[in-house]
Parts: C-alpha cells; sequence; structure tokens
C-alpha cells in the first residue's frame, strides 16, 4: 500500500532546542494530518476496544500541551485536567482541533521566549523542578506515541498511511 500522508523526519541539527522543538513540532504536525479529510463522524468513530478515536487523541493531547508546558512548566492555570479521550456529542471536530492548535501556540509561545531548556518547572513534581529539556523530551515522547496511535486508527478507517 502506497503511503498517501508521508512526508521525511526534521533534518534540524543546529542545537539542542533547534532538533529536539523540530521533533515535537513534527510528532504534533502527524497527529493534525491524521485527522484531514475525515468527517466528524470518521473522527469520533472508536476503532479499538478501549474506545479510542482519534478525535479523543487530540484532545487527550490538547490536555498534555496545557498541562506539561502551561501549567507545569510556565506555571499557568491549574492543574484541574482529566486528559480524558471521550470528545463530548455537543463539542465539534472542528473546535476540538482548534484547541489542540491553539495549545501548541500557546506552548510554543513560552518556550520561544525561554533562553534555553535549562529552565526549571515553575510547579514541580514529586519535590522535583525538572527543566523545559525534560518537559519537552515528555511530551515529544508523548506525542510520538498518540501520533503512531493514529497512524494506525487512520490507516483502519480509510487505509491512509504514512506518517
Amino acid at each position: 500500500m502506497a503511503e498517501t500522508q508521508r512526508e521525511p523526519v526534521p533534518r534540524n541539527d543546529a542545537g539542542e532546542a533547534d532538533t529536539a522543538l523540530a521533533f515535537l513540532k513534527f510528532a504534533r504536525n502527524c497527529v493534525i494530518k491524521k485527522t484531514s479529510g475525515l468527517s466528524d463522524e470518521q473522527l469520533r468513530r472508536p476503532i479499538v476496544e478501549t474506545g479510542t478515536s482519534l478525535l479523543g487523541l487530540v484532545q487527550h493531547l490538547t490536555d498534555g500541551e496545557r498541562f506539561w508546558f502551561g501549567y507545569q512548566l510556565a506555571g499557568r492555570g491549574s492543574d484541574e485536567f482529566d486528559f480524558s479521550m471521550t470528545v463530548p456529542a455537543d463539542v465539534s471536530a472542528a473546535k476540538v482541533i482548534e484547541a489542540y492548535r491553539g495549545a501548541i501556540a500557546e506552548s510554543d509561545e513560552f518556550l520561544d521566549g525561554l533562553a534555553n531548556l535549562d529552565v526549571p518547572m515553575a510547579v514541580p513534581i514529586d519535590g522535583t523542578r525538572h527543566t523545559a529539556r525534560w518537559v519537552v523530551a515528555h511530551m515529544t515522547g508523548e506525542t510520538t506515541r498518540h501520533a503512531g496511535h493514529a497512524d494506525i486508527l487512520r490507516e483502519l478507517i480509510d487505509g491512509t498511511t504514512g506518517r
């Protein structure tokens, strides 16, 4: 089967932050790309026994962006996130995807303002103030993991493949 959504991985290698942030951006774009061209019903359709849907993954990652970059790293807002993958029926797919794009923009705005990735979290985890480097690595791992889930779900929905 031809890979219809394939694009190359980043070639950025101008420094630690440049490389790390390029791979985070790539993973985020892969998730968003998996939603393109699908109907609301297809985006909401639970494909596996756990009930996971493409739209649910996007909602979950939105909370992840806001929690890890906004709350933990920047100290904004509260820690009240449920990380749910169940999207309420009255929330449109477009609204969920736009919320993810907005959360990414907020995260990037904060990251762009950092002098380097050594900046410690505003809110410690278990008494430890990990660095922005740790948060970027954690969110890249989470996003790539869920992008892989999205790859499989999309292939099961309509046969579209590629990263």
